[in-house]
């Protein structure tokens, strides 16, 4: 166990290296067997995680540059232990429902390179090596959207890298202008992220650190008016490569607010605070509004991303427990849900090659099981009481309410729009009557296609009936935090709102 996040990293890329030694005919089952055992790994850290210790688990500390503080650095806490798990099980499921034949080697290469970065983003406990595998991240998708694509690939790849990449660099600013006033006030280089986030920044310093860290933070959300990269990247994106990059990739966004903004720059995350909701609140009106005037049926899940996003931006700056806790459980809700119907909207164009919703209607009496597990996640994704989408949103919701219910309750539209564009797919494509012959004998749902969405389904209903298994070690993370923020508080008013969330939390 003393080195099984190195494991998990190193893991799927070394197999990826081995993966060019693997005939062509064996590398779908080679991919998911790797996949398969990652996951099995990532269980391991929840087995062995304890849910009663606060600070960092599982640590592991090698020097890199020892002069300048640069170290190999990892460890987990409750805010990044089900977000690894999330990528390690969502990256098996991809490959599971994997249809793509052509250059499959080297897509499924791509994929398992993609996942060591993934989580080493989540793990690094060192701001450098988190910058690293950030960055990293960024050349196996682009290569997945360009290689694999539709049409407009090149252009959609190239977006997408170009936006990321431009956040990234004012983020580095960032790091080294931090690192710099590490060193100035203590005489050493440090690019460790729990010497940071409790190294007492100044209040100015803060509000230009935490504008640098959100531009890097936001455009990989995407906030509004950063988003314009996601509806091309999605739109043109093979389906492995729309479900990793909604149900994973984007969440690395909001990961950085939650492990650097908030701790490292409290009081300028509470300046900020009521910008950074309104931005989120055009978020999910703006998007679902776009959403439902789209005739796509990928651009309206890729729109609704977008907007869900948005409550989770929203829940994170909510300053308390309830909306950071139900925000991070919205992230792992988020990435189940729009990954399974980025995965529908897949299958049914693996069999038509189209996804216009007006070349359809009446699917669900030529294909019933397919309909009935889009059901399924559409209801999650509106938000449906006992299903995964309603716990994060309520309590993102409800974090935010004790700060703005006004704000909040115009947030609180994202249930209505959702339920409006979502319904509107599903009237549009799935019932009235079989307008287009060519939709007569589409087949139903395979073996292979029931076994990647099947646990989808599973865990949409489980943990939206029972969800404490993971909101528990999630919260205890988040309510460490708080405090630590409000130790490090330099204002009062940043003082009274963590002392505020503080109290709550310890009566609740």
């Amino acid at each position: 166990m003393n080195s099984l996040l190195t494991l998990l990293i190193f893991f799927p890329a070394a197999a990826a290296l081995f993966g060019y030694m693997i005939e062509q005919k064996n590398i779908r089952a080679y991919g998911i067997t790797i996949t398969a055992i990652e996951f099995v790994l990532s269980l391991a850290l929840w087995l062995g995680y304890d849910g009663t210790v606060a600070g960092y688990q599982f640590m592991e500390h090698a020097s890199i540059v020892a002069s300048y503080g640069i170290n190999y650095d990892l460890g987990i806490d409750g805010i990044s232990l089900f977000l690894i798990i999330m990528s390690t099980f969502m990256t098996m499921i991809a490959i599971i429902g994997l249809t793509v034949k052509d250059n499959l080697k080297n897509l499924i290469i791509s994929v398992l390179v993609l996942e060591m970065t993934m989580v080493g983003v989540f793990a690094a406990l060192d701001v450098i090596l988190f910058y690293i595998f950030w960055e990293l991240s960024l050349i196996p998708m682009l290569y997945i959207i360009g290689a694999w694509g539709a049409k407009l690939r090149i252009y959609a790849a190239v977006k997408f890298f170009l936006y990321t990449f431009a956040g990234s660099l004012v983020m580095l600013l960032g790091i080294l202008y931090a690192a710099f006033l590490y060193h100035d006030s203590t005489g050493m280089w440090s690019f460790s992220i729990e010497a940071w986030q409790a190294f007492p920044f100044a209040y100015t310093d803060q509000l230009w650190l935490f504008a640098a860290f959100f531009f890097g933070f936001a455009i990989k959300v995407p906030m509004v008016p950063f988003h314009t990269w996601l509806p091309y990247a999605h739109g043109q994106a093979p389906t492995i490569g729309s479900v990793i990059l909604a149900a994973v990739l984007l969440k690395m966004g909001t990961y950085g607010f939650v492990r650097f903004s908030l701790p490292m720059f409290p009081d300028a995350s509470v300046y900020y605070m009521i910008p950074v909701a309104i931005v989120a609140l055009v978020m999910i009106v703006y998007t679902a509004l776009i959403a439902y005037a789209q005739e796509d049926m990928k651009q309206v899940i890729a729109y609704s991303s977008v907007s869900h996003m948005g409550v989770i931006v929203l829940g994170t700056f909510a300053m308390n427990s309830e909306g950071i806790t139900g925000s991070l459980f919205l992230m792992l809700s988020h990435g189940i849900v729009s990954g399974a119907l980025f995965m529908l909207v897949g299958v049914i164009y693996d069999r038509r090659h189209t996804k216009l919703m007006s070349e359809f209607g009446g699917l669900a009496s030529v294909m019933p099981i397919y309909a009935t597990i889009f059901a399924v996640m559409l209801m999650a994704s509106v938000g449906l009481p006992l299903t995964i989408g309603f716990v994060g949103e309520f309590l993102s919701l409800l974090g935010f309410f004790k700060v703005s219910p006004i704000i909040t309750a115009i947030a609180g539209t994202t249930i209505i729009f959702g339920a409006v564009y979502m319904l509107s797919l599903y009237k549009k494509s799935f019932f009235g009557p079989l307008k287009n012959e060519k939709n007569a004998n589409l087949k139903d749902l395979t073996s292979q296609e029931l076994t990647a969405l099947v646990p989808l389904v599973a865990l949409v209903v489980i943990l939206g009936v029972y969800p404490k298994p993971v909101l528990d070690p999630i919260d205890g993370s988040v309510k460490t935090m708080i405090v630590n923020m409000d130790k490090k508080a330099v204002t009062q008013e940043a003082k009274d709102m963590f002392a505020k969330a503080n109290t709550i939390g310890k009566d609740k």
